[in-house]
């Protein structure tokens, strides 16, 4: 604590490059890493929920989890497929 208050009050800060706009935290970058933390503390509390609210074994949780993967990755490739058979008409 005492460092940090050090490093503020004698502008040790001013010496220190600034973060390019690629890595800023409203970067495109930094907005997505955001979204896959959040998708990942979901997945996590849906584990977390079957497991132990549910009664479904470990096992069972990550066979619906990749099922969900699987249907999901069905789902975006037929629309894939819909959407780039209308456009190449």
């Amino acid at each position: 604590k005492a460092a940090f208050i050090n490093f503020i009050s004698d502008e040790e800060w001013k010496s220190i490059e600034p973060v390019s706009s690629w890595f800023g935290p409203s970067s495109f970058l930094m907005s997505s890493m955001s979204a896959l933390f959040k998708l990942s503390m979901w997945i996590r509390h849906g584990h977390g929920y079957l497991t132990e609210n549910l009664g479904i074994p470990v096992w069972g949780s990550y066979a619906v989890f990749g099922l969900a993967t699987l249907f999901l990755g069905m789902v975006l490739g037929l629309v894939s497929e819909v959407l780039g058979a209308g456009c190449a008409f």
